[in-house]
């Protein structure tokens, strides 16, 4: 049976991947150095901003289980848990691959139905106590069951979740599904909490002080507001964390974020998304500006289950209606590149040119127009600055076509609502994952048993199912190409704009994934927080 899926925290975020160029690493114009001038430090105090209206909201707390927006607190879950897997890739953003962590090994076995995970010697919690398989198991069966956004989209067999002796923890699945490890760093099962902690403390209490075995704990937190945390003596990597004291703090946004920055009232800010101050923090130098690799196209998605998207005339006549390439010359001077199926050229099986995918034809447009006898579309997304700016360059481009459109912004809240209730036309999200099985990769959009999808087509789904369960990563790639076709001949929705997030940090600030390109397996990049250093100040 297929099951229901959740809204992986990045949820909708979608919208909000919006800023990013495609080429080059770090940016360091105008004299910030870009690179270290020796090696990493031991020492020192690093504060991170975060978005209020993504990673900097955590209002129901961080325990893996509750925190119902954990794909969004990438940041804060992995500096306080760890993680089992983790995405990583060389400095210049090429070779990503998911290894593990605090996991030793995993193997793929009987088809793809069963995964063994066998984890590091000696692993224990900051409480002290074992971080063996059956802590693991425990995590796992809490996360499967439990309201959370992020939590995984498994095929579980029933009582599919086990231990073989005291380091090793068995999935099985009732279908193959070979990509579990490439979507686990994405999904609350990768943090493991302490069960101890967790008993003794109970769930809300847990929430407000969580206990994992990451590089990090917690020294006070303020939902929402501020998470300030303390150097791990005991973290399992020898010499690591650099750090001694981590401090996530929530902002208003991307300008008064870039003005803290450069005031010195912070080091670091992740997922910048507006454009202009992208391109001002690129050319006056003053801080290092990391773009990462886009793995994430816009798409606007088309709900087929109502009027007036049940009418395939009405989809195509989208399809016709929108030039996603003049938007990108027109609005951004070309830096983005455009996607004709739903991954960036950051992530697996991308693929630049789909066959049979129908682009602008205004005249068909029109046509179509006048067969239908009118076309009225109510058009959303997720406020932020690009997509705002998308959703009005569409609107232009759709009433030279005839087509009668209403535009909306929505706050996360109320985009969840919207789409859970089943009335919305099209909306512009961003569909895509590093893995296109993992996150809000293309099963999210466009996955029958989805809620955030408006497509339900059999055919399509058996082809997803089939790429996630496949080992073979030439099968994968011919499986989600004619994915791609098929929601292409079907013009399910069309795909635009690929973006990816920026990085700022001020000079003397290194690490993995924050002054180095990661791709994002979610939507910001996984920043590996250990190994995040500072020159020495003094």
């Amino acid at each position: 049976m297929r099951r229901r899926m959740h809204l992986p925290a990045l949820l909708l975020a979608t919208a909000m991947v919006v800023a990013g160029c495609g080429g080059g690493a770090a940016t360091n114009a105008g004299g910030a150095p870009a690179e270290p001038t020796g090696p990493p430090q031991r020492g020192g105090e690093l504060t991170v901003l975060e978005d209020g209206s993504f990673a900097g909201g955590w209002p129901t707390g961080l325990d893996p289980a509750t925190n119902t927006t954990g794909g969004a607190n990438v940041p804060q879950m992995s500096a306080i848990y760890g993680g089992l897997f983790r995405l990583v890739a060389d400095d210049d953003g090429t070779n990503a691959r998911v290894e593990p962590h605090q996991a030793e090994s995993s193997s793929v076995e009987n088809g793809g139905r069963t995964v063994r995970i066998t984890l590091r010697e000696g692993l224990r919690f900051t409480d002290g106590t074992a971080f063996d398989a059956e802590a693991v198991a425990v995590n796992f069966r809490r996360a499967v069951d439990s309201p959370c956004t992020c939590s995984p989209n498994w095929p579980l067999a029933d009582g599919g979740i086990t231990t073989d002796g005291p380091r090793t923890v068995v999935l099985q699945f009732t279908r193959p599904y070979a990509a579990v490890i490439n979507a686990m760093p994405v999904t609350n099962v990768n943090w493991i909490a302490s069960p101890t902690a967790l008993a003794a403390k109970g769930e809300d209490a847990f929430a407000i002080e969580p206990v994992g075995a990451g590089p990090f704990t917690v020294v006070s937190n303020q939902l929402s507001s501020e998470l300030v945390l303390a150097r791990n003596p005991d973290y399992f990597k020898e010499g690591l964390p650099y750090l001694d004291r981590l401090t996530f703090q929530s902002i208003g946004g991307d300008q008064p974020a870039y003005q803290a920055l450069l005031a010195g009232q912070a080091q670091a800010y992740e997922g910048l998304t507006t454009t202009p101050l992208l391109e001002q923090a690129q050319s006056q130098g003053r801080l290092a500006v990391t773009v990462q690799p886009a793995t994430s196209p816009y798409v606007v998605q088309l709900n087929t289950r109502a009027a007036p998207f049940d009418d395939p005339r009405a989809r195509e006549a989208i399809y016709a209606a929108t030039d996603f390439d003049a938007i990108g010359q027109g609005l951004f001077r070309g830096r983005y590149p455009v996607s004709q199926s739903f991954t960036g050229p950051g992530g697996l099986f991308h693929t630049e040119n789909t066959p049979g995918y129908t682009g602008h034809d205004p005249e068909r447009a029109r046509q179509l127009v006048a067969e239908l006898g009118g076309l009225e579309v109510d058009l959303g997304t997720l406020g932020s600055y690009v997509a705002e700016q998308v959703l009005t360059a569409l609107q232009t481009q759709w009433q030279e076509a005839g087509i009668t459109v209403r535009t909306e912004t929505y706050e996360l809240s109320t985009l969840v609502q919207e789409f859970n209730g089943g009335g919305w036309q099209a909306m512009l999200q961003t569909a895509g994952s590093w893995d296109p099985a993992a996150g809000v990769g293309v099963n999210f959009r466009f996955d029958s048993d989805s809620p955030f999808s408006g497509v339900a087509d059999p055919e399509l789904d058996a082809l997803f199912d089939q790429a996630a369960a496949s080992v073979d990563p030439a099968q994968r790639q011919e499986l989600y190409d004619r994915a791609g076709g098929l929601i292409a001949e079907n013009h399910y929705g069309p795909f635009g704009l690929a973006f990816a997030p920026a990085n700022l940090a001020v000079p003397g600030v290194y690490g993995p994934g924050l002054t180095s390109r990661i791709p994002p397996i979610v939507v910001n990049t996984g920043v590996h927080w250990d190994e995040v250093w500072r020159e020495s100040q003094q």
